[in-house]
């Protein structure tokens, strides 16, 4: 099937005004608003990157909608499908990254997007992706298992066996084996969805849409006042390390960004403001910092 300029225009305006409701909201929170960066990509396309940064609430937040298109996908988008290798492409999507100022309010990242390959051939190959993440500093169960109820809400009304799936898949993803160990506490992955067909692969990215806000506002506005000192904040930096890691090596909508030729400054919008790498900082024993380590970035079942 070839997707037809009604269907990408209904992703495109799906994406913008997803964009849309989530700065609002966060907004709200902090109290500030998004400043806005529209660009154009130089082989066809742009996008409108919107930035909160020192905030009350949020010190730095990116929400970025891109919509581009291009002579050649790039070899982060070819990973899994070699014989898409070359080919023209149009990708839409929107990716957001939250830092909150507050140790004890954890990081969150949520993407969903919308790729066609072959896209001026008569069988073009399309596809939908995304997901979101969470990335606590501190543990705590209440949030984790918030988190994935809605994360399992979002998949529920299309099968009963999409959550553990893509919690799986998640997981495994954001996963830094070099450090042999997660990036926080998961949540959804998923990519190449077309079964179904187009509508209800859209609909299912939808969902996973629509159910960032009501997983992340809850637990950001639950800590956003916890008082902290300089210690949660050196582990916080520490921790925000291990964020920026995966990032710049793993994570492969950064690489696409990259390969593609994308507007660097939307791309590493992802990267926190400020970051620590201390030698062998490792936790005492029985601390919070601790538990962290041993109870939350770990696989688990949250839900059970």
């Amino acid at each position: 099937m070839k997707p037809s300029s009604d269907m990408r225009n209904k992703v495109k305006s799906y994406l913008t005004s997803l964009q849309d409701s989530i700065c609002k909201e966060l907004s709200r929170i902090d109290g500030r608003e998004f400043v806005e960066d529209a660009w154009q990509h130089k082989t066809g396309g742009g996008g409108r990157t919107r930035v909160l940064s020192g905030g009350d609430v949020i010190e730095k937040g990116g929400v970025n909608f891109s919509h581009v298109t291009g002579d050649k996908l790039p070899p982060a988008a070819t990973l899994k499908r070699p014989e898409l290798s070359g080919k023209k492409f149009e990708a839409m999507g929107v990716s957001l990254v939250i830092h909150p100022l507050n140790p004890f309010a954890p990081t969150s990242h949520m993407n969903v997007r919308f790729f066609v390959a072959g896209a001026d051939t008569d069988k073009p190959v399309w596809w939908f992706g995304g997901g979101f993440d969470m990335t606590p500093y501190y543990g705590f169960s209440e949030d984790a298992r918030h988190w994935h109820a809605m994360a399992l809400d979002a998949c529920e009304p299309f099968g009963s066996d999409l959550y553990p799936k893509y919690k799986k898949w998640c997981d495994e993803y954001f996963y830094l084996p070099h450090r042999n160990e997660q990036r926080g506490i998961g949540g959804l992955f998923f990519d190449d969805l077309n079964e179904g067909g187009f509508e209800s692969s859209f609909a299912f990215t939808q969902s996973v849409g629509d159910h960032y806000l009501p997983a992340y506002v809850p637990i950001l506005e639950r800590r956003k006042d916890t008082a902290y000192d300089d210690r949660h904040r050196e582990w916080q930096l520490i921790r925000r390390g291990r964020y920026v890691e995966f990032n710049l090596v793993f994570d492969r909508g950064t690489l696409f960004g990259l390969q593609s030729g994308g507007r660097t400054e939307s791309i590493l919008m992802s990267m926190p403001p400020k970051v620590a790498w201390e030698y062998r900082a490792e936790p005492q024993k029985g601390s919070a910092e601790a538990t962290l380590l041993e109870d939350f970035i770990k696989a688990k079942d949250w839900l059970a």
